[in-house]
Formats: structure tokens, C-alpha cells, sequence
């Protein structure tokens, strides 16, 4: 490849305002993903009707906004956090804006919608997730803060239902 083609190509999520992230994708459509911190990385890699973005932000607080590529999410959007902790998380698609916080003390996680604290989502709700605590080789872990881990968590398909352009993640993984 030409330098000056090499050097464009190395520029262009930067001339575009975007975040470089790594990107693997099958026939799912492509995503497009800004950050609020240059040294924040996202991953996407895609399968058949299953989407992982996998987020590792050094500093630990910050924003990403996910923007669909194609006509529509797909089936199943999983969602790696690559943080110790998460004292803070929030997932909106412009409508509903859903928030979890994992204890640091106990592990026990809680999670809500639209800013309703003390009304905790259970598992019947259509917009509840279940967040779950992961080593790097995909072992569960009970302990936090995690080392060389990261809460995975499925998006609810609730969220998807109105088939936003964008969903905005928010997160903060210990109060600094």
C-alpha cells in the first residue's frame, strides 16, 4: 500500500472523530463507536446474530456511543466491561436509560431503570440483565476488584425494541 494511503487509512477515525477500535464482523453490519477518552479501546467482533463489544478504558471513567452500521442491532448485543470495578454503569438508547452498580464490598449487583434507585429492576422485568463477574479466560470470579477481568453482561432486547441509532454507555469504575 502507497505511504500516503497507509498514512489516510491510519487517520481517518481521527479525521472523523471516532475512536480507532478493532473490528471483526461476519454478516452482521459494521458499528461505529466514539469515545469520550483517546485511550479508551473497544473490540467488536460478530457472529451470526451476536454482537460482543468488549470496552477497556484505563482511566476507568467514561463514555462510549455505539451506532449501528446496518438497518438493524442484532439479535444479540453482549456487552464486556474490562474494568476492576463498577461502581456506576448506564446504558441508554435516547428513550430508556438503564443503570447497575456492582458492591465493591460484597459483589452484590443492582440495577434499575431511568433513575429510579430504589425501585430495583428483578428478573422479570423486560429490561433486566443479568451482569456477571469474568476472568480473562472466562472463568466465573466472585471477588471484586477484578483482576484481569471484566462484567459481561446481554443487553436487554427491550432496549433494542424501537430500533434506536445509537446506544450510549457510560461507566465509572470506582469513585475516584
Amino acid at each position: 500500500m502507497p505511504q500516503h494511503l497507509t498514512i489516510m487509512f491510519l487517520l481517518l477515525p481521527a479525521i472523523v472523530g471516532m475512536t480507532p477500535i478493532g473490528m471483526t464482523y461476519g454478516a452482521d453490519p459494521p458499528f461505529r463507536v466514539n469515545t469520550k477518552r483517546a485511550d479508551d479501546k473497544v473490540e467488536i467482533n460478530a457472529e451470526a446474530g451476536k454482537t460482543y463489544f468488549s470496552v477497556k478504558s484505563p482511566f476507568g471513567i467514561s463514555q462510549a456511543v455505539f451506532q449501528r452500521g446496518g438497518i438493524k442491532w442484532p439479535d444479540t448485543v453482549v456487552l464486556r466491561l474490562h474494568l476492576k470495578g463498577l461502581e456506576n454503569l448506564k446504558v441508554s438508547n435516547g428513550k430508556v436509560r438503564l443503570e447497575a452498580s456492582a458492591s465493591s464490598q460484597n459483589g452484590n449487583i443492582r440495577l434499575w431503570k431511568d433513575g429510579k434507585e430504589d425501585a430495583p429492576l428483578g428478573a422479570e422485568n423486560p429490561y433486566w440483565m443479568q451482569i456477571h463477574l469474568v476472568r480473562n479466560d472466562g472463568q466465573p470470579v466472585k471477588t471484586i476488584p477484578l483482576k484481569d477481568g471484566y462484567f459481561e453482561m446481554q443487553l436487554p432486547n427491550a432496549l433494542f425494541e424501537d430500533n434506536p441509532d445509537s446506544i450510549t454507555l457510560d461507566w465509572i469504575d470506582f469513585y475516584r
